[in-house]
């Protein structure tokens, strides 16, 4: 039992061991399904899902990369070949914001291939989240904030938990109050983001990225150090490991391609 003021190790939740027996267990619901055959999520069958694989294996391996930004494209491309990319010699090393824009560019390019037959995209946005549904023949969209990585992940974890009607809704039908919200609004808060956190922090840790959770009310006025948020998001995160049947059908998806392209690959 985690102590409520113990800030938990989320990093301790899913080691290279626990990664393989989650994924297997994932494997064997999704073989469990009448679309079984459904070549969209099998790694060893779509052609697709293997050229997204040896691109994030070079994409998480840059700082092992020297080599000029223009070898950034080749790989969204899917042009590289192992072959290539040992051929390459440079003394510049990808930047950051280089990385993590080609590495963004890759999770929407896997959210929109698994998730094609659902009428949904994952799309970057230059300012804040928002969820728009489908509506005159077009596909509901997953607006993340600013482009960031993580951003897309958490979104893409809201849109797991909700159910059809939801779908249905302009920002799933959520309120938001900005930062700086009342303890009451802020408890209202935390007790929906409980799962979509859970689901966002084993995404994340299937990507080989560090996870924590966020409050998202940095100017409180009101003591928080009693929040068990943290530990509510841990203990979920545990029971969505220990019985995967639980997580959202989408939500396992999603997380058995990560797993089998990143965290095994």
């Amino acid at each position: 039992m985690i102590s409520p003021t113990a800030s938990p190790d989320f990093s301790s939740l899913l080691s290279s061991i626990d990664a393989k027996d989650f994924l297997q267990r994932l494997n064997k619901l999704q073989s469990q399904k009448t679309n079984l055959n459904d070549p969209s999520s099998n790694v060893e069958t779509d052609a697709t899902l293997k050229k997204l694989s040896l691109q994030w294996q070079y994409l998480a391996s840059n700082y092992l990369i020297h080599s000029s930004k223009g070898f950034i494209e080749p790989i969204k491309e899917g042009k590289v070949t192992q072959n290539t990319l040992t051929g390459i010699i440079s003394q510049d090393e990808l930047s950051f914001e280089d990385i993590e824009q080609a590495l963004t560019d890759w999770l929407i390019e896997l959210f929109n291939h698994l998730f094609i037959s659902k009428q949904v995209i994952l799309v970057r946005s230059t300012g804040e989240p928002e969820y728009f549904p489908a509506q005159d023949n077009q596909p509901a969209r997953i607006e993340f904030a600013h482009g960031f990585f993580a951003s897309a992940l958490h979104e893409c974890s809201h849109f797991f938990v909700a159910g059809k009607r939801r779908r249905q809704l302009p920002d799933f039908g959520y309120w938001y109050a900005a930062d700086g919200r009342s303890a009451a609004q802020q408890q209202a808060f935390e007790r929906v983001e409980i799962k979509p956190q859970a689901i966002e922090c084993l995404l994340t840790l299937a990507c080989g990225r560090p996870f924590q959770v966020s409050q998202d009310n940095l100017y409180a006025d009101f003591d928080t150090s009693s929040s068990t948020f943290a530990q509510d998001v841990y203990q979920q995160a545990q029971t969505y490991i220990t019985k995967p049947d639980t997580l959202p059908s989408d939500a396992k998806t999603l997380l058995q391609a990560l797993l089998a392209l990143c965290a095994l690959s």
